[in-house]
């Protein structure tokens, strides 16, 4: 790859965005009754976070309506076995069913590659590759980068290094047997025109790199608000904060939307948060009309010009990564943990001097906001010791420090 040729081949279709609904797999017949009622109340696509390799998938899927709603399966686990179960159905209900499996994502959130049988996680994935033909399997945790602080060039440049591993160390890549997209899980903040560009030229980059392996699909985008700059105090403004987020996802080509309830930082799954969250995409898509024109940011000087600033920074940083040795061997040297918690620190020294405000947090905060009570969920990063082969990168928010001062004074 030598150069970067501009915009011209970005393919963006906002008419056919998907809105998503995530849901944590426990009990298998609630999660399976939410699914539907889900569906029932505007979802398009599912996506199931299963942590149990015991899991029935059958029933879990049981009377959805698998040949319209595209499902996607984001497991804590590696296995060929229930992979092959998944890829079953697919086949049986011809459905459009998206595994996610990133076990270079795993090392890089907790330190440690999955546990399999086999004698790597590479070798599972050639004999998931091997054995199934219905789905898609490979998926990249671009959203990681984002969340620990890591700016725009960064996010598109890990993510794309991320990928071109799996393109080198996959023998169906290697090989041009593959028949599927990968996923990239992404996040977006709300810098708006930014977050539209980012995604463009992440898809233009993609499609530039797969055509050396003469990889012919499309890369598919599935997309989520951020929850760096989210806050548990003054917690409406989320809801302002994950609408422009999830309009820049739209014009920057998202295929699926996965909203991000107001309260999802500190409540548990429940009702309410999610059906907000996806009213919110419903409007966009049936109100405001972000579902009608395919490409709507082209012609646009000021997107077109960030989106090939954004490429062709992204490009060179890439191109550094591969030179030095690639990806993983740089995570593994902590090289890219290193590189985005300089980013992440510059960002919260804003955040921390005024600079970068998050309204009712750091500016304009309601003196009488009391939360200590309502928390359900620890909102803070969790320390978890335990022996890794690499320092894991964090995902942290910016208000993190601040809120658990206050969280702190109100005892």
């Amino acid at each position: 790859i030598d150069e970067f040729r501009g915009t011209s081949d970005v393919n963006t279709k906002a008419t056919e965005f998907r809105i998503c609904q995530n849901i944590f797999v426990h009990d298998l017949e609630k999660s399976n009754l939410r699914a539907i009622d889900s569906i029932n109340r505007g979802a398009e696509s599912i996506r199931f976070t299963i942590q149990d390799e015991n899991t029935d998938v059958k029933k879990l899927l049981e009377n959805l309506p698998l040949e319209k709603v595209t499902t996607y399966f984001n497991l804590a686990f590696l296995s060929v076995d229930f992979v092959k179960k998944i890829d079953a159905i697919a086949k049986q209900e011809n459905a459009k069913i998206f595994c996610n499996l990133d076990p270079i994502g795993e090392l890089a959130k907790g330190g440690n590659w999955f546990v399999t049988k086999e004698k790597n996680n590479f070798e599972t994935l050639n004999l998931i590759s091997a054995a199934t033909s219905s789905i898609s399997f490979i998926s990249i945790d671009a959203g990681l980068y984002q969340n620990a602080g890591a700016n725009m060039v960064q996010q598109i440049g890990y993510s794309l290094a991320h990928a071109n591993e799996y393109f080198n160390r996959s023998d169906s890549y290697r090989n041009g047997t593959i028949n599927q997209p990968i996923v990239f899980e992404i996040s977006v903040g709300t810098n708006y025109f930014f977050e539209i560009a980012k995604l463009r030229a992440l898809r233009l980059l993609f499609n530039l790199i797969a055509k050396e392996y003469n990889h012919n699909f499309d890369c598919h985008l599935l997309v989520s608000p951020t929850k760096r700059n989210k806050t548990i105090y003054d917690y409406n403004v989320n809801m302002l904060r994950t609408t422009t987020e999830c309009m820049s996802a739209i014009l920057g080509g998202a295929d699926a939307i996965a909203n991000l309830p107001y309260d999802a930082l500190y409540h548990k799954d429940n009702e309410f948060g999610d059906r907000i969250a996806r009213n919110q995409l419903l409007i966009l898509k049936h109100e405001s009309y972000f579902d009608k024109v395919n490409n709507p940011a082209d012609g646009s000087y000021y997107i077109e010009s960030l989106t090939n600033q954004l490429a062709e920074k992204a490009l060179a940083l890439f191109k550094d990564i591969e030179a030095n040795g690639g990806f993983l061997k740089q995570l593994n040297e902590g090289i890219i943990k290193r590189k985005i918690q300089e980013s992440a620190d510059k960002e919260q020294e804003l955040f921390d001097s005024g600079k970068e405000i998050l309204l009712g947090t750091n500016k304009y905060p309601n003196k009488n906001d009391r939360m200590a009570a309502n928390l359900e969920l620890f909102p803070f990063v969790k320390i978890k010791p335990r022996k890794t082969l690499i320092t894991p990168i964090i995902e942290k928010r910016l208000a993190e420090q601040m809120e658990y001062d206050r969280i702190k004074e109100e005892k």
